[in-house]
C-alpha cells in the first residue's frame, strides 16, 4: 500500500470527492474540473503511486493493489464515503472500488475507461519498453498522440509538451506497473453489483479506449447513464474540459446535500 500525495480544496466538512487520472498523468490532469467542482465540495485529487508527488513501492502492482491505496488516503481523511471520478486507469480504479468497498462510494463517474481492456499483449510489451529503458520518455510521444486529437496537438504544441513531460517523469517502475495491472485487469463480472449512481462518459475519437468500451459499461451498470463527447480523444478532462465539467456537477449535485 502506497501513501499517496494529493491537494485538497473547497470546504472543510463538505462531501468529499476525489479525482483520479490516468496512467502517467499527474493530479493537474484535473486542473479544469478542480476549481468549479471545489465551489460546492470538498475536492481531492491523488497522484497514483510513482505519478507526481506519490512514492513509487516495487511491483508487480494489481488494479486492487491501486485501489487499496485510495481507501488508505479515505481513511487518512476521515472520510467514511466519497464520490469518485476517474478518467481511464483512474477509472479502472473506480470500478473496483465500487464493486469491492461499495460502502465507502457515493456517486461514481467513469470517463474514457473499461473494465477489461485486451489485448494483455499490448500493456506487456509497453510495460518491457519502459522496463528495459529505464524511462517512461520512450513511450510518452506515442501515448499523447492518443491522449489529444490531432487537430487539438496542432493547436497547442505547448499542451502536448506538457503533457510528454508529464508521462516521462512517472516512474518507470509505477509506469510498468500500472500497465501490467491492466494487463491483467478484468472486471466485467462484477458490473452489474455495482450500486452507485454511475456516470459513464466515451470520448467519440479515442483510440485508446473506443467509446463502445463506454457503452459496454453503461449497458451493464444499473442505471447507469451515458455520454458520448465529440470531437475529443483519450483525455476528455482537457480537450473537452467545459463539458466535462458540466457533466460532473450534474452529476454529483445530489450527494452536495
Amino acid at each position: 500500500m502506497s501513501e499517496l500525495h494529493h491537494d485538497i480544496a473547497g470546504p472543510a466538512g463538505g462531501h468529499v470527492v476525489l479525482l483520479g487520472g490516468s496512467l502517467g498523468a499527474t493530479l493537474a490532469i484535473w486542473d479544469a474540473q478542480a476549481g468549479p467542482l471545489a465551489e460546492r465540495f470538498r475536492v481531492v485529487r491523488f497522484d497514483h503511486r510513482g505519478h507526481g508527488g506519490s512514492p513509487a513501492p516495487p511491483g508487480p502492482y494489481s488494479i486492487a493493489d491501486l485501489g487499496g491505496d485510495v481507501l488508505a488516503l479515505l481513511d487518512a481523511l476521515g472520510a467514511e464515503r466519497a464520490s469518485y471520478c476517474g478518467i481511464s486507469l483512474g477509472g479502472m480504479i473506480g470500478i473496483w472500488l465500487a464493486q469491492h468497498a461499495p460502502e465507502r462510494i457515493e456517486r461514481l463517474a467513469l470517463l474514457c475507461t473499461s473494465a477489461h481492456v485486451p489485448p494483455p499483449e499490448a500493456w506487456a510489451e509497453r510495460a518491457a519498453a519502459v522496463e528495459q529503458a529505464g524511462s517512461a520518455a520512450v513511450v510518452a510521444d506515442a501515448v499523447v498522440a492518443r491522449w489529444l486529437t490531432p487537430e487539438l496537438a496542432r493547436e497547442r504544441p505547448d499542451l502536448v509538451e506538457r503533457l510528454r513531460g508529464m508521462i516521462a517523469a512517472t516512474s518507470p517502475v509505477a509506469y510498468a506497473g500500472c500497465c501490467r495491472a491492466i494487463e491483467r485487469m478484468d472486471l466485467r463480472d462484477g458490473l452489474t453489483n455495482i450500486a452507485a449512481p454511475t456516470l459513464v462518459v466515451a470520448a467519440a475519437q479515442d483510440p485508446s479506449i473506443p467509446p463502445e468500451h463506454g457503452e459496454a459499461l453503461a449497458a451493464a451498470i444499473p442505471g447507469a447513464r451515458f455520454e458520448l463527447l465529440s470531437p475529443s480523444a483519450h483525455i476528455a478532462v482537457i480537450e473537452r474540459a467545459e463539458d466535462v465539467t458540466r457533466l460532473l456537477l450534474e452529476h454529483l449535485a445530489p450527494a452536495a446535500g
